[in-house]
């Protein structure tokens, strides 16, 4: 599995640089080690924010907080480590689909909104008791990301890099070129996470259930 450093190598060879980087925590002290050390953990995080990756996926069942405003019955404490709040689902589902099954109506998501409170703390609001969360958490392992996850990386990073590398109209040119293949490489790797996942909700849809 490819490593931060390898990662980091691949982006410079986008970019045609010959050099390699041996080291980023801490930099080995090239200017391409520290441009990679500074860049390629906002790359990682905008591209696992891009996405529901499954190897980045979460559940959990935040801590309970006092609601602080009218519209929401109930207030959850955010994850530590989430990037992106995907659902909010009851204690003991097995899926996102089972909110407005039991009795018989059109599947409908359970609402939710993350916002910031009063005191500045990052809060989930609904109305689900004792709810379950399922997040997209922030994941640093190099070792759990998927071969065209890294691909897409690397191209991300590579366009980062293009403009304090090579600079001026050729550096600009060359994050537009880098930016369009992370973007080729992000549609590959998000329908091979999607493929990952076969969810079968069974539920009635509305014109039916009204028959």
């Amino acid at each position: 599995m490819a490593s931060e450093v390898d990662i980091a190598n691949l982006a410079l060879a986008h970019l045609g640089d010959t050099a390699t980087v041996a080291s980023l925590n801490p930099p080995e002290g090239s200017a391409q080690a520290e441009h990679c050390a500074r860049f390629y953990p906002i790359a990682r995080d905008a591209l696992l924010e891009m996405f529901a990756w499954g190897f980045a996926t979460r559940r959990v069942q935040p801590a309970a907080l006092a609601s602080s405003t009218p519209e929401w019955d109930y207030a959850y404490a955010m994850p530590a480590d989430a990037i992106n709040i995907i659902a909010v689902i009851p204690p003991g589902s097995s899926d996102d689909y089972s909110i407005g099954m039991i009795s018989g109506g059109a599947y409908t998501p359970q609402a939710f909104a993350r916002e910031i409170d009063a005191r500045g703390a990052d809060v989930i609001y609904s109305d689900q008791p004792d709810a379950v969360v399922r997040y997209t958490a922030f994941v640093t392992d190099t070792t759990r990301f998927p071969p065209l996850f890294v691909m897409a990386l690397s191209w991300h990073l590579a366009s980062m890099l293009a403009g304090p590398i090579l600079k001026g109209d050729v550096g600009a040119a060359e994050s537009k070129r880098c930016a369009g293949m992370m973007q080729a490489y992000l549609s590959q790797a998000s329908e091979s996470d999607a493929n990952q996942r076969l969810v079968k909700p069974q539920h009635n849809v509305g014109w039916i259930t009204g028959r």
